[in-house]
């Protein structure tokens, strides 16, 4: 019987076990596939407060070992359900089921696809969501990367470093991330914005050769021969596992405002994968510490009734 179970092992899922243990909880932490999230991919954070710079894996790295060296566990395990039966609650994983007081949804967001023919298929054969895990394999190539927020500049930015030219693709005819990183990607001579674009078709047979893009004013197609295309177009949650024990809105985010609350008593949410205008590295670990409170604040109330 664990007093709180997290699942989803992200920032703000592990910030949420340091807060859980440090109140003297039992707390169990369910992570389908690694810790850290997607912060891990980040090459560098600059943005974090208390921190000059760091690289995503050695935060997600420290984050972990703060948490299981107080004392949190961790479990390798897909959770699929939450039941609830007189009080307790119980998450069903892909390999098992543990009882605890209170649970918090950490899950985060996964990396939003295009949607188009063939995108699955050449996935790893061209078309990468992460570009610094990927960005190497690219060398002297000719990439491109497809988004207008902060990750599709980064992602530019970082390839340039490596590619012999990278073309940025965005449907927009402004981008909507930081204007220092405009105005880093100006000064780069190997990058080519494409704006006012999106990508109707990948090409290729075994592996992609290139996109095909539409010029919005002008519908005009254009071909553009790549080695890699880069997809940073945006998150999507995946809570729908959970839409039996907590109400979401249309998009699939867990509905809750800043005190992390759920619509179910004893479930909280942190992190990307709750409804929220801002989602930055320093807002998850915001939320873990909130949520994991607010579920202590919970456990004690139901041990008075």
């Amino acid at each position: 019987m664990y007093d709180l179970i997290i699942i989803g092992a992200g920032t703000a899922g592990l910030s949420a076990a340091v807060y859980g243990v440090r109140a003297g909880k039992r707390v169990l932490l369910l992570e389908e596939q690694v810790y850290g999230g997607q912060i891990l991919s980040a090459v560098e954070v600059e943005n974090y407060p208390g921190i000059r710079r760091i690289s995503g894996y050695e935060f997600a790295e420290n984050l972990y070992r703060q948490a299981t060296e107080l004392g949190a566990e961790m479990r390798y395990e897909k959770a699929v359900k939450i039941r609830e039966e007189g009080g307790e609650k119980t998450v069903i994983t892909n390999r098992s089921g543990y009882a605890c007081r209170a649970v918090i949804l950490a899950t985060g967001a996964k990396k939003r696809r295009l949607g188009l023919e063939r995108e699955e298929e050449l996935t790893g054969a061209g078309i990468s969501y992460c570009a610094t895990c990927d960005g190497a394999f690219y060398r002297g190539k000719d990439t491109a990367v497809t988004g207008g927020g902060n990750t599709a500049l980064e992602d530019a930015l970082f390839l340039s470093g490596y590619c012999r030219k990278v073309y940025l693709i965005h449907r927009r005819d402004q981008f909507r991330g930081e204007e220092r990183l405009v105005r880093a990607l100006k000064e780069k001579e190997n990058v080519v914005t494409v704006m006012e674009s999106r990508i109707i078709r990948l090409n290729g047979k075994a592996h992609l050769e290139s996109v095909t893009v539409e010029h919005s004013r002008t519908e005009r197609e254009e071909e553009l021969l790549v080695a890699g295309l880069f997809i940073a177009v945006g998150q999507e949650p995946d809570n729908r596992a959970f839409s039996d024990a907590v109400r979401l809105d249309a998009s699939g985010y867990v509905e809750a405002g800043e005190d992390c609350r759920t619509s179910r008593a004893g479930i909280f949410t942190a992190g990307d994968c709750r409804t929220k205008e801002v989602r930055q590295l320093a807002t998850a670990a915001a939320d873990g510490a909130v949520a994991a409170l607010a579920a202590c604040a919970y456990m004690e109330q139901s041990s008075w009734q």
